[in-house]
């Protein structure tokens, strides 16, 4: 808990659900029913063996092969591990790696639109030498995506066909839009080794999706089909990928409008899962007239406590020109912890400014930092 008079999470009230009209649909906070996850997560990042256990969902298939449920992933990341309660951790076990910062998208709760900061593709030669160096550390998940779409950069088959084979990732996973995986470019993924492709999936109907992503109305029909084909090319083709979907969860007419486009590509995926909607470190708080949980607190049925953020111990974050990130929302570059085109991923890793970071995150008052900003950490 932050300590008095220091910087505190705010956002959403977790008393009860906020309910906010944003172009046409109505955005929620945290919903009551979800107190009682919080307070089992609170539990989990103390006790970091306990594993949540997803809540199934209409439509899944018990007959599907195992490929393991996304949901843990993701939680067992979120969830800051004893050992990794320091401000030198261990290694993370996941890195994210910015394969392009170009968006076909201009969503509205997305910073990206904003381009705050530089928007290239990295350099294949620092990309071969990051992700070799990092997986001889110890690192075993590889997310080729942090805030661009993967899907524009050219040559994403061969690097995921470098981090496991070359390099030998156990778990290399990308989070797409969805407009542009085209069944020729999703079969090139999974045949060089995929292991995970995750849907984001977070409009009702061609309409809101024009005006959320702000490009053509007819996309919409586009992404629903190539969540479709991408089970197909995954049957077919016997790979072993895990299809996963997300979207951001809502209440009233819209939650009923979003949850009947879920069930048309449910039986498609092997899980799907809600998110909350984000502040992305407070450059979208506020846009359309929304409000955004604290910080981000992980999907939906899990959420962490906003201080300490997870961001900051478990999982690294590397821009497109060799950056380590703090942050998961670093769209405008505040939040540099070191310069890995000149300098080892682990020297980064444990740089004098993010053990400082992570101090304070520790001490529970990011007051004076680079979270200060954060609408998670208004005073």
């Amino acid at each position: 808990m932050p300590v008095p008079g220091a910087c505190r999470a705010v956002g959403a009230p977790r008393e009860e659900s906020t309910q906010i009209t944003v172009q046409g649909f109505t955005v929620s906070g945290i919903p009551a029913n979800h107190q009682h996850a919080m307070s089992q997560s609170n539990a989990q990042s103390i006790l970091p063996g306990v594993v949540d256990v997803p809540v199934s969902l209409p439509g899944a298939s018990p007959s599907r092969p195992s490929r393991g449920k996304i949901t843990e992933r993701i939680d067992a990341i979120t969830r800051i591990p004893v050992e990794f309660r320091s401000p030198a951790p261990p290694v993370p076990r996941s890195v994210k790696i910015e394969l392009t910062a170009r968006c076909d998208f201009n969503c509205f709760f997305c910073a990206t639109a904003k381009r705050l900061r530089d928007k290239a593709d990295i350099d294949p030669a620092f990309y071969q030498r990051i992700v070799r160096e990092m997986r001889d550390q110890g690192v075993e998940e590889l997310g080729l995506f942090y805030l661009g779409e993967s899907m524009l950069c050219p040559w994403l088959p061969e690097a995921i066909r470098y981090a496991k084979q070359d390099c030998g990732y156990p778990y290399v996973f990308l989070t797409t839009n969805g407009r542009l995986a085209t069944p020729d470019r999703v079969r090139e993924c999974m045949a060089a080794g995929l292991d995970s492709l995750k849907f984001s999936f977070n409009n009702a109907d061609p309409e809101q999706f024009h005006e959320v992503t702000r490009v053509k109305a007819s996309d919409f029909h586009t992404v629903v089909d190539n969540i479709k084909a991408a089970r197909q090319v995954r049957d077919e083709g016997a790979f072993a990928c895990g299809l996963y979907a997300s979207s951001i969860r809502y209440d009233g007419e819209q939650l009923v409008r979003m949850e009947r486009a879920v069930q048309e590509i449910l039986p498609f995926v092997d899980e799907h899962y809600w998110l909350p909607l984000y502040g992305q470190a407070g450059l979208t708080a506020g846009a359309n007239g929304t409000r955004p949980v604290a910080g981000n607190p992980g999907r939906l049925d899990a959420m962490r406590e906003p201080i300490p953020c997870w961001s900051v111990f478990t999982e690294g974050h590397i821009t497109f020109d060799g950056r380590l990130s703090a942050c998961c929302f670093d769209h405008d570059g505040r939040f540099n912890m070191g310069d890995l085109t000149q300098q080892p991923f682990i020297d980064a890793w444990h740089s004098a400014v993010f053990q400082d970071l992570r101090a304070a995150h520790l001490n529970g008052d990011v007051c004076g930092t680079v979270c200060q900003g954060c609408i998670a950490y208004q005073s």
